[in-house]
């Protein structure tokens, strides 16, 4: 049985429908495990094709203790609530502190392999949003009663707005976006991560046991690309400035994002400006060559998502 976190979310979801479009596991092997009631309409198709749904909940630990039994393997998605990691949450209080209940919690059932979703920067980033994410991952690395894979996955082609300035796709008129670095990004589409991820999950043979990798598009676009694609589609001339990271935050906080969340997210920017997400890794390419597809460009995600 594998037991699947953060279905209702972004790769999450797409794991769920890469498992059933491709038919990789039949429902029956399937325990979704949700923080939202089990018994909601919308769980009513996938409990009529077999699949299980379970009450599980980061703030209760008995809760995932009894979602988890009885699976072998478990597919923990990070967290949303990124607020826990604001004001340089000290190690243990970020993220990580649900990351390692769930995964204790998965220990106590009796889980054999934990599949965990981390981000596609370097192992020592200086970014805010991968901090609890290497700090998950020690943590499982220093386990010797389960089998762990940490997939490092590609920042989504979906999330290019929030890199651009906090884009706004119906209403922003700037010519000019502030930003506190740039740097090549490997965009990744959701849907192919998803599917990726999932190929990798349903390996029966303990190819990627023990091991911490990428799944990413080896093809790179930087911001000031997404700028000049966005002009190209909305027909005016869109550039970046490069600011310093203070200004960054003194200028969106203006704007009326709340200053805590604007100092973590700022932290992104050096860590571009490095490199961090220029991943060149095929392992995706090869996963998804297996069924017969190819990655799709950021330009088309950025075209689609400014035409809806």
């Amino acid at each position: 049985m594998l037991a699947l976190t953060g279905t209702t979310g972004k790769i999450g979801g797409a794991v769920l429908d890469a498992i059933l479009k491709e038919n990789l596991l039949p429902p029956s092997e399937l325990v979704l495990c949700t923080s939202s009631n089990p018994s909601d309409a919308r769980w009513e198709d996938l409990k009529s094709r077999g699949a299980q749904v379970r009450q599980s909940n980061y703030d209760d630990p008995e809760s995932m203790t009894t979602a988890f039994a009885g699976c072998s393997k478990l597919f923990l998605v990070s967290t949303p609530r990124i607020q826990m990691d604001f004001n340089d949450a000290p190690n243990g209080e970020g993220r990580e502190k649900h990351h390692i209940a769930a995964i204790n919690a998965a220990r106590s059932a009796g889980v054999s392999h934990i599949y965990y979703t981390s981000l596609a920067f370097e192992p020592n980033s200086l970014s805010g949003v991968m901090r609890a994410h290497l700090r998950t991952e020690a943590f499982l690395h220093s386990l010797t009663d389960i089998k762990y894979t940490t997939i490092r996955e590609g920042l989504y082609n979906e999330s290019w707005p929030l890199y651009l300035g906090y884009y706004d796709l119906k209403n922003d008129d700037r010519d000019e976006i502030l930003l506190a670095g740039d740097g090549e990004i490997s965009w990744t589409s959701i849907a192919e991560l998803g599917l990726g991820t999932a190929l990798v999950i349903v390996e029966a043979g303990g190819k990627y046991a023990g091991k911490t990798f990428y799944l990413s598009n080896p093809n790179t676009v930087n911001l000031d690309g997404i700028a000049k694609t966005v002009s190209k589609i909305k027909g005016r001339e869109v550039t970046i400035k490069i600011v310093s990271r203070e200004e960054y935050i003194k200028h969106y906080v203006a704007r009326g994002k709340e200053k805590p969340a604007v100092e973590w997210w700022s932290l992104t920017y050096p860590a571009l400006n490095l490199k961090e997400c220029k991943i060149q890794d095929n392992a995706l390419v090869e996963l998804l060559s297996s069924k017969g597809r190819e990655l799709k460009p950021v330009e088309e995600t950025v075209k689609e998502m400014l035409s809806n």
